[in-house]
């Protein structure tokens, strides 16, 4: 080497630069916050309020939704389970075997374990927010929101009103939909949302032109459902043996658990699950309202 070129080597500037760039973080390093997720904000009493527009189906798919099943709990080792559900995709998942398992051992203690590790349930939408007291910055933008049962509900509740006097709506719809009033409250520790509501059927937005431009940036909701989100059964089996230190035997595959709208869990992450038998007592069983998908499956295709 010469000593034109070692001078070169050994420049301040490029040393100071290297130093920079090893402590600087990787930009391309994995982030764990999916910043297309909203998430709404509460007071330090546990209340929160927005307004929320849903979204019709993105491009290319069928419904504006799509539900996700995942396990989260903490065994006897210390260790969490933390992963998505093959029940999602209608398959069998180690877990939901070894909860019915436990349930149908008949010992009060066995069940209680089933219940602290039944699976969740979260729907994913894409929404526009209207209005976002707390992050006023995220108001006029699309977002994916995250949401539980009792929303989902609401939703199902608007386009199949119980009474002769209401009228059906489709929440989705950009010109005949809703605002959603999201409302929160903190109720026994969980946060929780019967009062919020629907306003009054209006469009989105004046011209169909700012519609096009909101729904053409949509994001897809069918790619929570790819099998990259999802751990192989063996894989699973696997770390689910992990977690309880101990081998798992699963004698058949049955019910998961009967998911509740919120949990003291909270994991970062069109089959649908396969209806689950209700065992006595009501413990088990599917959350699926197979008359309220059937309803809007058929409204998407007209």
């Amino acid at each position: 080497m010469s000593i034109s070129a070692l001078r070169n080597q050994n420049s301040l500037d490029k040393l100071l630069a290297q130093v920079q760039k090893d402590e600087s973080p990787a930009t391309d390093k994995k982030s764990y916050v999916d910043e297309r997720l909203w998430k709404p904000n509460v007071d330090k009493a546990g209340n929160g309020y927005a307004v929320i527009r849903f979204l019709p189906a993105p491009k290319g798919e069928e419904l504006p939704w799509v539900r996700v099943f995942n396990h989260a709990f903490q065994g006897p080792t210390g260790q969490w389970f933390i992963e998505n559900s093959l029940t999602t995709l209608n398959q069998k998942d180690p877990v939901s075997e070894y909860n019915s398992q436990l349930w149908n051992s008949g010992v009060e203690s066995d069940k209680e374990i089933a219940r602290k590790q039944k699976r969740k349930l979260k729907y994913y939408s894409n929404i526009y927010v209207v209005s976002d007291p707390s992050n006023p910055e995220n108001e006029g933008k699309i977002f994916l929101y995250s949401y539980g049962k009792k929303i989902f509900d609401k939703l199902m509740e608007a386009m199949q009103p119980a009474f002769e006097d209401e009228t059906a709506i489709n929440p989705f719809d950009l010109w005949e939909g809703a605002n959603f009033k999201l409302k929160i409250r903190k109720v026994d520790g969980y946060w929780n949302y019967d009062k919020s509501e629907f306003d009054s059927p209006s469009a989105l937005k004046g011209s169909d032109e700012e519609l096009e431009a909101i729904y053409n940036k949509e994001h897809s909701l069918a790619e929570f459902l790819a099998p990259t989100n999802f751990k192989s059964y063996d894989e699973l089996k696997t770390r689910l043996d992990a977690v309880l230190s101990g081998t798992v035997v699963a004698t058949k595959t049955a019910a998961a658990m009967v998911d509740e709208e919120e949990s003291p869990f909270t994991p970062t992450f069109k089959s649908e699950p396969t209806p689950e038998p209700v065992a006595a007592g009501g413990t088990f069983g599917a959350d699926d309202d197979d008359d309220a998908m059937s309803y809007f499956e058929k409204l998407a295709n007209e």
